[in-house]
């Protein structure tokens, strides 16, 4: 595999997403962007690598019992069969591209504002928790996670902090259970219209820097700051949304 630098960028990448409940996937996208890759494999590759960072932070959170899963449901719920939609839909590389410029800017302004969840348990309890509003939110998020081949997790979860949906160690477990389901049906709607030439060796050693990368940070997630954490990935992600931008506009 050529520039073999973009395997030591997932592993930081990985560590760093993993340490604040985040699978990486608009970073990984970032990158291979920027190293003028297929498209369908940036997003597909970007899918997987999502599902192996955030599946083992998914075990930990079950396991410490931080997971409510009547207020995880409705959210994810709608956006598997959503996200699945997004991601066998039909678009051409540059209108793939402009989505993607886009969307990292504004993903980059989601992670640098500040937002606390609600400390209280019992207002938490009472916020955020429309059924048809938890839906709603959970299947647009879905549809733009497939469509551009992210989790969603660095939308929804800013977006819960917001809301005050819940405490914010709750939100992180919810935004790792949303990123794995909708990575898994952007995954399966990919490999419904996989097209030949995919470089299977680069997928599996990216792959493995992500394994390495987010055991490690899942497992660091107590010692550091996420808002230093959140607002150096904004810088990375403002940074590769302006470029994309620039050179596929």
């Amino acid at each position: 595999m050529g520039h073999w630098e973009i395997f030591l960028f997932f592993l930081m990448i990985a560590f760093v997403y993993s340490s604040v409940g985040f699978g990486g996937g608009s970073s990984y996208l970032a990158v291979l962007a920027m190293y003028n890759l297929p498209y369908q494999e940036i997003r597909l590759t970007a899918l997987i690598c999502n599902v192996i960072v955030v599946i083992g932070g998914v075990y930990i959170y079950i396991k410490n019992n931080q997971i409510e899963w009547k207020k995880v449901l409705p959210i994810t719920l709608v956006s598997v069969p959503m996200a699945y939609l997004g991601a066998v839909l039909k678009i051409s590389q540059e209108t793939f591209f402009l989505i993607l410029g886009i969307t990292l800017i504004i993903a980059a302004v989601l992670l640098w504002v500040k937002t606390e969840a609600g400390n209280d348990e019992k207002a938490a309890l009472d916020s955020g928790s429309s059924l048809l509003g938890n839906s709603f939110l959970g299947g647009g998020i879905g549809f733009l996670s497939g469509l551009v081949g992210i989790g969603g997790g660095i939308f929804l979860s800013p977006l819960l902090n917001l809301m005050k949906w819940d405490t914010a160690r709750k939100i992180a477990a919810t935004s790792s259970v949303f990123i794995l389901v909708n990575s898994v049906s952007g995954i399966l709607g990919q490999l419904s219209k996989l097209s030949v030439g995919m470089d299977v060796f680069r997928i599996a050693s990216l792959c493995l820097a992500v394994f390495v990368g987010g055991q490690i940070g899942s497992r660091m997630s107590l010692n550091w700051n996420p808002l230093i954490i959140k607002r150096m990935t904004a810088i990375l992600v403002l940074v590769a949304g302006i470029n994309v931008l620039i050179k596929y506009w």
